[in-house]
């Protein structure tokens, strides 16, 4: 019998879990589980395969919503992540396995992230991209990082981050918050430009307050200003802040009455 809470809800906070529900009448079942321990073994390390007989445990199977066996459900982190039915050839297994596992490293950066010492942070990260160039949400939080201070680092932590891929909309937002961090005071004489050189101003000073005041301003002024810079730097903040967070609530509606 699985010990299912250690056996796999536990067990995936170390290492992905495979849970396949099956039974022993099930003809599909006995054609699926040799080809996913087969697979387990030759991919030792990388995620751990549970057998639930469902006839042993239907609580189980009832509590998983299972319907149809063979059913295949990858846990990690105590959550089912991804599920299939139905007897797959190997190939089909190997890219939906390809697919679906969690990248290692991003448990890595996770650990990087939860640091407190933001000069250890900082450097850290840079050395986890120097070992994955091509982990785009480390890039992006190295640009989270560095875009108020070391603006000009961003165009080139997001260049590869392109339109197919979820994170292409943030890498955009920073790119437009770093352009409003490298504007020159010479270079600018309308008064949504000035507006923008204080909000420059406040950002570096860590007064997100003043800064989105002064966003909105800019947008009020001439939101289209410098390829739309005001609008989408507001935006980017809401976001680089987070719904939730105090200022986004207190000027989102001021900020959206603005644009009309």
């Amino acid at each position: 019998m699985v010990q299912f809470e250690n056996e796999v809800i536990e067990k995936s906070f170390e290492i992905p879990v495979l849970v396949d529900f099956w039974a022993p009448w099930c003809g599909p079942c006995r054609v699926l589980g040799p080809v996913l321990e087969q697979l387990a073994s030759e991919q030792e390390g990388r995620w751990e395969l549970v057998k639930v007989n469902t006839e042993e445990q239907p609580d189980l199977a009832q509590q998983f919503q299972v319907m149809s066996i063979p059913a295949v459900k990858l846990f990690h982190e105590g959550k089912v992540i991804q599920e299939f039915t139905g007897a797959l050839p190997r190939i089909q297994l190997e890219n939906w396995l390809r697919q679906h596992l969690p990248d290692p490293s991003s448990r890595v950066l996770r650990q990087i992230l939860s640091g407190s010492d933001a000069a250890a942070v900082e450097a850290e990260l840079r050395q986890f991209i120097s070992e994955h160039p091509e982990h785009n949400e480390a890039r992006l939080a190295l640009a989270r990082k560095l875009v108020f201070l070391a603006p000009e680092e961003v165009n080139t932590l997001t260049a590869g981050i392109h339109a197919s891929d979820p994170l292409h909309s943030e890498a955009g937002e920073l790119r437009a918050l770093a352009q409003l961090m490298t504007l020159e005071a010479a270079d600018e004489t309308e008064a949504a430009g000035l507006r923008l050189l204080q909000a420059k101003s406040s950002l570096l000073q860590d007064d997100f307050d003043s800064a989105l005041q002064l966003l909105i301003e800019a947008t009020v002024l001439n939101k289209s200003f410098r390829g739309d810079l005001p609008r989408k730097a507001s935006v980017a903040m809401f976001h680089f802040l987070g719904d939730e967070h105090e200022l986004t609530r207190k000027y989102r509606r001021r900020f959206d009455m603005a644009l009309y």
